[in-house]
């Protein structure tokens, strides 16, 4: 361990807490001493994503319901889209170095139950994820811990934090965009232009579909879209988007339809586009359960139904891209606020108006 630049920390550090719905207080907490294979970071940024917002604002997938337990484990320090550098190692940490710009996979995997045995680390059956259970304190605060079983990556010290704190949500957007399998002269229809269905635009264009299409109900959300790689732009306040997909493919409707909206309504508005045989991708974490009629995916259409969660695989091959400017992503961030300001980003990315991706900057 590094006891020299630990010597040099203060007590405590600021942290922002998840005790419940709407109750999440700026609280100071002792500074963590990393342990065997522990890392202890210095935030540079974490943004704040949509499941944070469903988490404040009290979803059952977070909080429970009838048919579901709790997932959250309150008190916890809220954030999985950080970025940081590293501060110390505990012993036998692997290879980052103090001074690293660092990453951590927003899951921390078991490796022991079926799930992880069987490669799917995403789908790891205890379900670790930062920002939501204890042992995995989250990036909203001046300084965490990567776990001894978390899956840690050194970024390039040239890319800009504001590229850098995408990497997570770019990661998802990433296996999403792999679970489509889009192919060459595919039409691709993303519905939803928030920081994640930017990113599968921004993903779906190095597949070089024949079309690709972006939905949102914000123009300037589309704007961004268009600048990202999306050809067609669709607002479904001001044209039938269902129609239009069909006019683009005579009458047969989209190749793939990526879910990333979180409404119910995009749900059905794509399995009303979508072609027979096509490709249903759902990504999104809904707050309400959706309602549809299965017989269009079955009977009607014989469509193929993925779901895509986290970004298994991804995160060395964003990290790569972004880094050789493969991967475009102007204009997703667009607000960065101190971390004292983290409820007023919370608002900001539930109102869903002028912002995108929100970061909180220790």
């Amino acid at each position: 361990m590094t006891v020299d630049t630990l010597d040099m920390l203060p007590a405590t550090m600021r942290a922002v807490r998840c005790h419940g719905p709407e109750d999440y207080r700026m609280e100071e907490v002792p500074i963590p001493v990393p342990g065997p294979g522990e890392v202890l970071i210095k935030l540079d940024a974490c943004g704040i994503c949509a499941s944070d917002v469903k988490c404040f604002v009290g979803a059952p997938l977070f909080w429970g319901d009838a048919h579901r337990s709790a997932y959250v484990q309150p008190p916890v320090t809220a954030g999985h889209e950080l970025i940081g550098t590293v501060w110390a190692l505990g012993e036998g940490a692997g290879e980052l170095k103090p001074g690293d710009r660092a990453i951590s996979e927003q899951i921390v995997p078991c490796g022991a139950c079926r799930y992880c045995q069987r490669g799917q680390y995403h789908l790891c059956a205890i379900h670790d994820i930062y920002g939501f259970h204890t042992c995995t304190q989250g990036g909203m605060a001046d300084f965490m811990l990567f776990p001894s079983r978390a899956l840690n990556y050194k970024v390039p010290a040239d890319l800009p934090i504001e590229k850098a704190a995408l990497i997570e949500p770019l990661a998802c957007s990433m296996h999403a965009v792999e679970r489509a399998q889009i192919q060459f002269g595919d039409v691709c229809a993303i519905a939803g232009a928030g920081t994640l269905g930017l990113g599968m635009v921004a993903c779906a264009r190095l597949k070089n579909p024949g079309v690709l299409v972006a939905i949102d109900r914000n123009d300037q959300r589309l704007a961004i879209a268009r600048s990202l790689g999306a050809d067609v732009t669709l607002n479904p306040d001001s044209c039938d988007v269902v129609q239009a997909i069909y006019e683009l493919t005579d009458g047969y409707g989209c190749d793939v339809y990526i879910e990333a909206t979180g409404h119910p309504e995009a749900v059905n508005q794509g399995l009303r586009a979508i072609r027979k045989g096509g490709n249903f991708v759902e990504f999104s974490v809904m707050k309400d359960p959706t309602t549809t009629d299965w017989t269009i995916i079955g009977d009607s259409k014989e469509l193929n139904i993925y779901g895509a969660h986290l970004g298994p695989g991804c995160y060395p091959k964003v990290i790569d891209y972004l880094h050789r400017n493969l991967l475009r992503v102007d204009g997703i961030v667009t607000h960065q606020l101190p971390l004292e300001r983290y409820l007023e980003g919370f608002e900001m990315v539930h109102a869903g108006v002028e912002s995108i991706k929100v970061l909180l900057r220790p």
